[in-house]
């Protein structure tokens, strides 16, 4: 006979059971896991491999986009040369557009996807974009803007911003280190393919160059969706009011940081579209011409990693601030001096490698700042903020050489020296505010 006094513990015992059951289950739904069990382990197989992958899908978007000063000289020489260099350079500034825009969005798909399927959905659109780009037509600019501005950038930003919210999960301590690995695979693609375009264009066509781009680009994808792999749990994907993380410009330091880089943009993609043409103009017929973005590109890669290894024993901040800085000095004295060619190789040598922090420790300063659950939204919310300066400042650059002289190129290096200056001095205002102490490391 059993014990009659033993049930009701029994029945207790099983009651708070099947309790602790359903808080576990109710846990797991609203995915409350404890955040110490995903810090980022800042190394490991892991952890490089997604380094590596990362690394190949920004040269396969970012690094595309980078090469557009190779596709502008092409263009305005012969492809599209029935168009102004104004209209031409809104390609590009449309792709840098579209990329920054759509970044928040792009963060906010990402962390309720993950990289499994977005990464190769991603490859398929920006690779499709890069076929239909070979068999677009001289003359025909709405082509280009469809195909190489439109259709590659919304499928790129759909991996190219998500890779970059990835790289705080993995890593904290090395985070800038990380990341300028990341950006310095979008350097590498301005080196490579300018080159291919001024090289492989002129014996095998338009088509066929393009057609090799899109195999090289499927292949980084490929490699891509195999090393990319998520390290915290996925969430809902959240209403449109909270896409973006308004409360961030509740943050003085934010706010003057997103202003500092908004001037900045306005300035820090002209050298890249038009120090190649301005080159062309003042030398014509030199044998280098067609080499000064990919000088430019080349240093950039040890621009963006080399002070990344640095900023997180210096600070992040303090680096930004001072090649911000050293940019608008750059061009204000040396390429608005002269347009000589060994003063404008020097200029493409120096102004990569200063200018690699922007694109390397942007995203961090960002992610600094910012609460490890929000770091995604933020990022993507700071580039969709900076897109609209990506679309304005190129071609306003544009409008100051429709006569394509010396002289007018003075004109836009100014422009471009001016909003330098102006992003550089907000920049050192974020700065401050993080910490009033001149050598404080930020």
């Amino acid at each position: 006979m059993p014990d009659m006094g033993s049930s009701p513990r029994v029945s207790e015992s099983d009651g708070l059971s099947k309790d602790n059951v359903r808080l576990a289950e109710k846990a797991a739904e609203n995915e409350e896991v404890d955040p110490a069990s995903y810090a980022p382990p800042d190394g490991g197989v892991g952890a490089w491999l997604v380094i590596l992958g990362t690394t190949l899908v920004s040269f396969a978007t970012f690094g595309f986009v980078n090469g557009y000063g190779g596709f502008s000289d092409f263009y305005n020489t012969d492809y599209l040369s029935n168009y102004s260099p104004t209209v031409i350079s809104m390609v590009g500034a449309l792709q840098v557009f579209i990329l920054y825009i759509f970044a928040g969005f792009a963060g906010a798909v990402f962390d309720a996807l993950g990289p499994k399927y977005l990464i190769p959905t991603s490859g398929v659109i920006v690779t499709l974009s890069l076929f239909m780009l070979s068999i677009t037509k001289p003359q025909r600019i709405y082509q280009q803007f469809l195909t190489q501005a439109v259709l590659f950038s919304l499928g790129a930003t759909f991996a190219f911003f998500p890779c970059i919210a990835l790289i705080p999960h993995w890593f904290r301590a090395k985070m800038a280190y990380a990341v300028g690995f990341l950006t310095a695979g979008a350097s590498v693609g301005g080196i490579v393919f300018p080159i291919m375009m001024s090289r492989v264009t002129p014996i095998i066509g338009f088509g066929w160059t393009i057609r090799i781009f899109a195999f090289m680009v499927l292949f980084c994808y490929i490699v891509g969706t195999l090393t990319i792999k998520a390290r915290r749990p996925t969430k809902p994907f959240p209403p449109l009011s909270r896409l973006f993380d308004f409360t961030a410009f509740k943050d003085p330091c934010y706010v003057f940081l997103a202003l500092g880089g908004w001037f900045s943009v306005f300035s820090i993609f002209n050298p890249f579209f038009y120090v190649g043409l301005s080159g062309t103009v003042a030398n014509p017929g030199s044998s280098i011409n067609g080499t000064y973005l990919s000088i430019l590109c080349a240093t950039s890669i040890i621009g963006r990693v080399g002070p990344s290894i640095i900023a997180d024993r210096i600070g992040r901040f303090n680096i930004m601030c001072i090649s911000t800085l050293l940019c608008a000095v750059l061009i204000m004295a040396v390429w608005y001096t002269s347009f000589h060619e060994s003063n404008l190789i020097a200029f493409a040598a120096l102004y990569g490698f200063i200018s690699g922090p922007f694109f390397s420790l942007m995203p961090s300063c960002v992610a600094t700042i910012s609460p490890i659950d929000r770091v995604g939204a933020r990022i993507g919310g700071t580039y969709a903020f900076m897109a609209p300066a990506t679309l304005i400042g190129t071609p306003l650059g544009g409008l100051f050489i429709r006569t394509r002289t010396e002289e007018n190129f003075s004109h836009l290096i100014l422009f471009s020296g001016i909003m330098a200056f102006i992003g550089t001095a907000l920049m050192f205002v974020s700065r401050f505010i993080r910490d009033k102490r001149i050598f404080a490391i930020v």
